[in-house]
């Protein structure tokens, strides 16, 4: 009796472990597909923001501010796509909870330039420019911490 329930495990195991390695190869199977799609997104991105560049300047020659600012805006938009294209490759913790904080200053910056200046909207742009202050001096004592307990020889 004992000898056929510790079979029957066995082959629950077994079949836990097939299981298990089938898993683990479709979500990398997915997280490359991820990638891929994300990639192709980011050269979409890139080619769309040249283009706008390329054809505001020929038909304006020197940009105004609002089309600067519109593209401004879209070059963000571009380094937030690449700063999570990035993160999809990093496997450090530390590098990726310090590249989720770049993002976030990186969107609350691109909120405080498309926001438009209004004295309503005055306590809103406050916080949110100490928001994206606070962020900075995050990411900048983030940098410095960990080049600190590197030694130079």
């Amino acid at each position: 009796m004992g000898e056929m329930i510790n079979s029957t495990s066995k082959v629950a195991r077994t079949w836990e472990h097939k299981i298990e390695d089938i898993m683990q190869v479709s979500i990398q199977i997915l997280r490359l597909f991820f990638i891929a799609i994300m990639i192709i997104y980011l050269f979409s991105c890139l080619i769309g923001l040249s283009t706008k560049l390329i054809n505001l300047t020929v038909q304006y020659g020197a940009l105004d501010f609002a089309n600067m600012k519109n593209i401004l805006t879209d070059a963000l938009f571009t380094l937030i796509v690449l700063a999570i294209v990035r993160t999809l490759f990093i496997r450090n913790g530390y590098l990726y909870a310090l590249t989720l904080l770049e993002i976030g200053f990186v969107v609350i910056i691109r909120k405080l330039i498309l926001l438009e200046v209004d004295p309503s909207e005055t306590w809103l742009l406050l916080i949110l420019g100490g928001i994206s202050a606070l962020f900075f001096g995050l990411i900048v004592f983030a940098h410095s911490s960990k080049f600190r307990n590197i030694k130079v020889i």
